[in-house]
C-alpha cells in the first residue's frame, strides 16, 4: 500500500471519504484500532532495522544541511536508530509485550480498583513527535487479579509505538479485558500533544482528554464514583 497522488489510503484501500491531504492537514484521524502494520513487519531483525534507519536518517540530516562531520552530530544517525527501535517504538514489536501472571481474588475484593497517574510517553503517528500524559485505569474483578505493576506495563507497551490517542485508549481496555476476563474495565488518558503545542496552531495549555468505559463502569454511578477516585 502506498499514497498515490495527494489522496490519503487506508489500509483496506480505499479512500478517506475522498480528502486530501491538504483538506485533511492536522486533523485528528485514525483507521482502526489496531496499529497499522505491513505484513512483512518483522522479516527484518531489529539489528538490521536500525542499521537501515541510520542510513535514512543520515540522508534526512544531509538533505537539511547538517555537518555529519562534527562530532557533535557524527553519531546522531545510531542513536537515533537505536532510539527508535530499543525505546520509544519498542511497542511496535510483538516479543516486547509484557508477560503477565494473573492472580485468584482470594481477598475476594469485588469493587473497582484503580491505577491512577500513570505517566507515559508516546509519538503522535501524524508527525512524530512527542505525546506526553498520564493514564488511569480501573477494574472490577472477575475472580482473576493482576499486578499492579503490569498494568503500567501494559500502557507502556502500547504507547511505545506511533499513536493516536483514541487508539491508545482503546488498545489499553481491549489488552485488559482480554486478559482479566472482564468488560468490566475504565481507561482515562489525560494528555498534551506537541503536535498541538510545539507546531501548528501553538497551543501550549490545552490537553485532551480520552475514555473508555466497559461494562459496569458504563453507568453514571460507576463513572460518578471513578472520578472521585481519582480525584481524591
Amino acid at each position: 500500500m502506498k499514497f498515490e497522488d495527494t489522496t490519503l489510503l487506508t489500509t483496506n484501500g480505499n479512500t478517506l471519504n475522498g480528502f486530501t491531504f491538504e483538506e485533511i492537514g492536522d486533523d485528528h484521524l485514525f483507521t482502526g484500532i489496531e496499529t497499522p502494520m505491513k505484513a512483512d513487519a518483522f522479516d527484518m531483525s531489529d539489528e538490521d532495522k536500525k542499521v537501515r534507519i541510520a542510513e535514512l536518517f543520515a540522508e534526512i540530516m544531509n538533505t537539511m544541511g547538517l555537518d555529519l562531520t562534527d562530532d557533535s552530530l557524527r553519531g546522531t544517525p545510531e542513536r537515533v536508530a537505536k532510539m527508535y527501535i530499543d525505546e520509544i517504538f519498542s511497542g511496535l514489536n510483538p516479543k516486547n509485550k509484557p508477560k503477565v501472571a494473573l492472580f485468584d481474588n482470594k481477598y475476594q475484593y469485588r469493587q473497582m480498583l484503580v491505577e491512577k497517574n500513570i505517566t507515559f510517553y508516546s509519538n503522535c503517528e501524524h508527525h512524530f513527535v512527542p505525546i506526553i500524559g498520564k493514564a488511569h485505569v480501573a477494574y472490577i474483578s472477575s475472580g482473576k487479579v493482576i499486578g499492579l505493576s503490569k498494568l503500567n506495563r501494559i500502557v507502556q507497551y502500547y504507547a511505545k509505538r506511533p499513536q493516536v490517542q483514541e487508539r491508545l485508549t482503546n488498545q489499553i481496555a481491549m489488552e485488559l479485558s482480554k486478559i482479566l476476563d472482564t468488560e468490566d474495565i475504565a481507561v482515562i488518558i489525560d494528555a498534551k500533544h506537541l503536535c498541538v503545542s510545539s507546531r501548528g496552531i501553538k497551543d501550549d495549555t490545552s490537553a485532551t482528554v480520552t475514555t473508555y468505559y466497559g461494562g459496569a463502569f458504563d453507568t453514571p454511578e460507576k463513572i460518578a464514583e471513578l472520578q472521585n477516585y481519582l480525584n481524591s
